[in-house]
Protein backbone atom coordinates (compact mmCIF):
# COMPACT_ATOMS: atom_id res chain seq x y z
CA UNK A 1 0.00 0.00 0.00
CA UNK A 2 1.50 3.54 -1.21
CA UNK A 3 0.58 6.75 0.75
CA UNK A 4 0.40 10.10 -0.54
CA UNK A 5 1.96 12.22 1.82
CA UNK A 6 1.84 15.57 0.46
CA UNK A 7 0.66 18.66 1.06
CA UNK A 8 -1.01 16.86 4.40
CA UNK A 9 -4.47 18.67 4.75
CA UNK A 10 -4.67 18.76 8.96
CA UNK A 11 -2.02 19.56 11.29
CA UNK A 12 0.28 16.53 12.73
CA UNK A 13 -0.99 15.85 16.54
CA UNK A 14 2.53 15.57 18.40
CA UNK A 15 2.27 11.84 19.29
CA UNK A 16 1.54 10.52 15.93
CA UNK A 17 3.90 10.20 12.69
CA UNK A 18 3.33 9.14 9.11
CA UNK A 19 4.64 5.89 10.53
CA UNK A 20 2.29 4.98 12.90
CA UNK A 21 -0.30 6.17 11.04
CA UNK A 22 0.83 3.67 7.94
CA UNK A 23 1.10 1.01 10.37
CA UNK A 24 -2.29 1.18 11.85
CA UNK A 25 -3.31 0.48 8.66
CA UNK A 26 -1.34 -2.85 8.53
CA UNK A 27 -2.45 -3.97 11.61
CA UNK A 28 -4.08 -7.17 10.81
CA UNK A 29 -7.11 -6.26 13.20
CA UNK A 30 -7.35 -2.84 11.58
CA UNK A 31 -11.52 -1.80 11.19
CA UNK A 32 -12.15 0.00 8.13
CA UNK A 33 -15.28 1.55 7.53
CA UNK A 34 -17.56 3.08 4.85
CA UNK A 35 -19.51 5.84 6.39
CA UNK A 36 -23.36 5.95 6.09
CA UNK A 37 -23.46 9.93 5.93
CA UNK A 38 -24.23 10.86 2.87
CA UNK A 39 -21.41 13.62 3.45
CA UNK A 40 -18.69 11.81 3.63
CA UNK A 41 -19.98 8.80 0.70
CA UNK A 42 -19.99 11.41 -2.06
CA UNK A 43 -16.87 12.32 -1.77
CA UNK A 44 -15.78 8.18 -0.75
CA UNK A 45 -13.98 8.52 2.38
CA UNK A 46 -13.15 6.00 4.71
CA UNK A 47 -12.81 5.47 8.66
CA UNK A 48 -9.81 2.97 9.47
CA UNK A 49 -9.17 2.35 13.10
CA UNK A 50 -6.12 0.56 14.01
CA UNK A 51 -3.40 0.25 16.28
CA UNK A 52 0.55 1.46 15.34
CA UNK A 53 3.70 -1.29 15.83
CA UNK A 54 4.19 0.46 18.85
CA UNK A 55 0.53 0.19 20.61
CA UNK A 56 -0.80 3.45 19.44
CA UNK A 57 -4.36 3.85 18.36
CA UNK A 58 -4.90 5.61 15.39
CA UNK A 59 -8.11 7.05 14.31
CA UNK A 60 -7.65 8.31 9.94
CA UNK A 61 -10.10 9.40 7.69
CA UNK A 62 -9.11 8.54 3.66
CA UNK A 63 -9.28 8.01 0.53
CA UNK A 64 -8.20 5.64 -2.13
CA UNK A 65 -7.89 4.76 -5.58
CA UNK A 66 -6.75 1.59 -5.07
CA UNK A 67 -3.40 1.77 -5.37
CA UNK A 68 -2.54 4.90 -3.38
CA UNK A 69 -3.86 6.17 -0.43
CA UNK A 70 -4.02 9.68 0.71
CA UNK A 71 -4.97 10.08 4.68
CA UNK A 72 -7.32 13.30 5.09
CA UNK A 73 -7.31 13.26 8.75
CA UNK A 74 -5.42 11.16 11.48
CA UNK A 75 -5.08 11.35 15.56
CA UNK A 76 -4.98 9.30 17.92
CA UNK A 77 -8.41 7.17 19.24
CA UNK A 78 -10.53 8.81 22.12
CA UNK A 79 -11.85 6.22 24.72
CA UNK A 80 -14.71 5.49 22.99
CA UNK A 81 -13.08 4.06 19.69
CA UNK A 82 -10.78 2.54 21.93
CA UNK A 83 -13.45 0.48 23.22
CA UNK A 84 -15.15 -0.37 19.91
CA UNK A 85 -11.30 -1.67 18.94
CA UNK A 86 -11.00 -3.64 21.89
CA UNK A 87 -14.31 -4.86 21.60
CA UNK A 88 -14.10 -6.01 18.17
CA UNK A 89 -10.67 -7.26 18.68
CA UNK A 90 -11.50 -9.58 21.44
CA UNK A 91 -14.89 -10.84 19.62
CA UNK A 92 -12.49 -11.98 16.54
CA UNK A 93 -10.12 -13.32 19.04
CA UNK A 94 -12.84 -15.61 20.85
CA UNK A 95 -14.78 -16.18 17.63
Amino acid sequence: MEFDWNNTPFEWDSSLTPRDVEESFEDPFAIKLLPDSSRFSVQARFFNLGRSAGGTGVFSVYRTNGKQVRVIYARPFDPEEQFFYQRKLNQTLAG
